[in-house]
């Protein structure tokens, strides 16, 4: 197989085809159901998925959690708006994050910003980090459980831009997964997204067995590329944990035969970040930078749920390697003359 080139995953997308709501049910978005092996497309809804999955089979979700990380503040004494993204936190007891900022020109070394209503909450600039990013220390004198509710607070749903409306009360909730629980994200594991608590009983019942891993979802995610080479792509880090129950739950449906499905790129990144030399999945606690594109070798996850992604992003290379690049091709085709919906809040895939 040749070097794949960022140009051939560029595809039109019509812009009406971007969802810019979630739909009433999570589990009622439309599902595409592609078989690698023979190419069939199916058309189906997401409930459905329980039809693909026998007792003993495994799903690997991301139990990642979404923080209010969108922040807007005014800068001292011009008091122009700056809003403020954080992106991670670099050190609890000094309060420091590192944010991007816009617009970044800005920002200086030594500025100060002024958060709330009532200015309660300043952060100082104290390094400028990327073009866009900045490292902020906040200054703030209570306890930082006050501090982490102040942030939240504040803080809103951090929906990606090209949602282009203002943030609403119901996405505080449908922008999260229904078993996110480990706060850090700064964008949802969206094909999570799809599972409501009547789904997720139902395959609990159908014998389905969860492993349960964490990935921080950064920026990087989104990220765009910009080489046309690939290999030249630097990914940026995530934080990931994969624990020792995760990695018996997995390791177990593998040795008995059982379908091994990641829910979503970000399940997919981390097991792929650890395995070992006779391709189980061993435990991990750190960073990823892991950038998964044609031709590549799966070694854990035989199935994967995904949504409908962005043209030319890592995401979409992650499904080329995974199903074969002619058939995503075809998959996105379809895709965009059925009128499936993209991105965050869009329609699901599953990959077999």
């Amino acid at each position: 197989m040749n070097k794949m080139k960022l140009s051939e995953f560029d595809f039109e997308l019509p812009e009406e085809l971007i969802a810019k709501y979630p739909v009433d049910n999570r589990d009622e978005s439309r599902l595409m159901v592609v078989h690698r092996e023979t190419g069939k497309i199916e058309h189906k809804m997401f409930k459905d998925i329980i039809n693909y999955f026998d007792e003993g089979d495994v799903m690997i979700r991301n139990n990642t959690k979404v923080f209010p990380a969108r922040m807007y503040g005014n800068k001292e004494k011009t008091g122009a708006k700056i809003e403020v993204f954080l992106l991670r936190e670099l050190n609890r007891d000094s309060l420091l994050w590192d944010v991007l900022v816009d617009p970044a020109r800005k920002i200086r070394i030594g500025n100060k910003l002024y958060f709330g209503d009532d200015e309660s909450l300043v952060a100082e600039v104290i390094d400028n980090t990327t073009s866009r990013g900045r490292t902020l220390r906040f200054l703030y004198d209570g306890t930082y459980e006050e501090f982490k509710a102040k942030i939240t607070e504040l803080g809103e749903t951090p929906l990606p831009k090209y949602i282009k409306r203002d943030v609403e009360e119901q996405d505080e909730e449908r922008y999260q997964t229904i078993y996110a629980k480990e706060e850090g994200a700064v964008a949802a594991p969206t094909a999570g997204m799809h599972f409501s608590k009547q789904l997720l009983k139902r395959l609990e019942l159908k014998g389905v067995n969860f492993a349960e891993i964490t990935l921080h979802v950064g920026l990087g995610t989104f990220r765009a590329v910009e080489v046309e080479d690939l290999t030249k792509h630097k990914m940026d880090s995530e934080q990931t944990v994969i624990d020792q129950k995760a990695v018996d739950i997995v390791n177990n449906a593998k040795k008995t035969k059982k379908r091994v499905c990641a829910i979503g790129t970000t399940s997919m990144r981390s097991v792929e970040t650890s395995v070992s030399t006779d391709g189980m999945l061993k435990p991990f606690d750190g960073w990823t930078n892991k950038f998964i594109f044609p031709p590549y070798e799966f070694s854990i996850a035989d199935s994967m749920i995904t949504n409908f992604h962005t043209p030319s992003s890592t995401l979409l290379m992650m499904v080329s390697a995974f199903m074969g690049h002619d058939l995503m091709k075809e998959a996105y085709e379809i895709a965009v003359k059925e009128k499936y919906r993209f991105f965050s809040y869009g329609d699901a895939m599953l990959i077999i």
